[in-house]
């Protein structure tokens, strides 16, 4: 159902894999870690401008709702009139409710797709898998993979535990790593800490979002919420937040022994990645902030009269006599 994902994602990841392997032995379990980190900053790159869009947007949101507060108020018992007077405060501040969708629609096919590509490496049992024997599964292709990659994926390592490893793995798929003596403890102590740092870069993620949001409350810059509909969604984008907060991560860990090593890389480094740019991001748009700030109170020191000026009376001298 979703081949018109699988089959990018392998080429891209076989790319990757191709160029890194001009420097280290392609057969290495680093050369796959890094290609699999390369394949995570290209999907990022794409998503670079939807993402900046998406802060931009939601800072504006803030910034309109004792607007949106207004039009509710003033066409409460008209939904029809409060619709098209919302679309319009939308297009008159440039911003678009759904943008905030854009990058997560994007990125749940990747990740899906990936895991369903670097799972498939290993076709010889667990959930899903078409029960090849050891020898078939070496020498059938996966997607953009030739039999050569396959193998080379199936015995390369990270800490002595094959790639495409994860904690409830049945212990018969194991057959398929030759040449590795593994135990159910060393798959957990290697996937483990993957998987508690990626739950602690979610939450890390979210704090600097909402940590944001309540500096910028705190100055003024956003207003409190006023009327019973405003302090409502208010109470919702508080239980997102201790969503973002708190259960994603929770989910992680919670569903942490079906995520495999590889997987875990692109989770890590995609969340790391998250990190960096939103404090970019955050940064170049407070930098911009000040600098309209100090534009306007710039405009406003020029365009006010000088103490002291002498005014000019442009009357004629008739008129001036006439008092008016």
């Amino acid at each position: 159902m979703l081949n018109f994902v699988y089959w990018p994602i392998s080429w891209v990841l076989r790319f990757w894999h191709e160029a890194v392997g001009l420097i280290l032995p392609k057969t290495s379990g680093i050369s796959w870690v890094l290609a699999i980190v390369l394949l995570t900053c290209t999907v990022r790159i794409f998503l670079v401008r939807p993402m900046v869009n998406q802060m931009r947007s939601m800072r504006r949101m803030q910034e309109m709702q004792p607007r949106m507060q207004e039009i509710r108020d003033k066409y409460k018992n008209d939904q029809q009139k409060m619709a098209q007077e919302t679309q319009k405060l939308y297009k008159e501040m440039g911003t678009n409710p759904l943008a905030s969708c854009i990058v997560p629609l994007v990125q749940m096919p990747i990740f899906l797709g990936l895991f369903h590509v670097l799972r498939s490496f290993n076709r010889t049992a667990g959930p899903n898998q078409p029960g090849l024997s050891i020898e078939e599964n070496r020498n059938i292709a996966n997607y953009a993979f030739p039999p050569s990659d396959v193998q080379s994926f199936l015995d390369a390592t990270f800490f002595g535990v094959p790639l495409s490893a994860y904690m409830s793995m049945p212990e018969e798929a194991w057959a398929a790593f030759t040449g590795v003596d593994l135990t159910r403890g060393h798959i957990i102590a290697v996937c483990l800490p993957f998987v508690l740092l990626c739950a602690v870069m979610i939450h890390l993620n979210a704090r600097i979002s909402i940590n944001r949001q309540n500096e910028r409350r705190a100055s003024g810059k956003v207003a409190a919420p006023q009327g019973e509909q405003a302090k409502m969604m208010e109470a919702q984008m508080g239980m997102m937040n201790n969503m973002m907060l708190w259960i994603m991560p929770i989910m992680i860990v919670a569903t942490g022994f079906m995520w495999h090593i590889g997987l875990l890389v692109y989770m890590l480094s995609n969340n790391i990645w998250t990190f960096f740019q939103t404090k970019i991001v955050y940064d170049k748009m407070d930098k911009e902030e000040a600098e309209e700030e100090a534009a306007k109170i710039e405009a406003k020191r020029a365009s006010a009269p000088v103490v002291g000026a002498r005014t000019v009376d442009k009357r004629t001298k008739k008129q001036r006599k006439q008092g008016k």
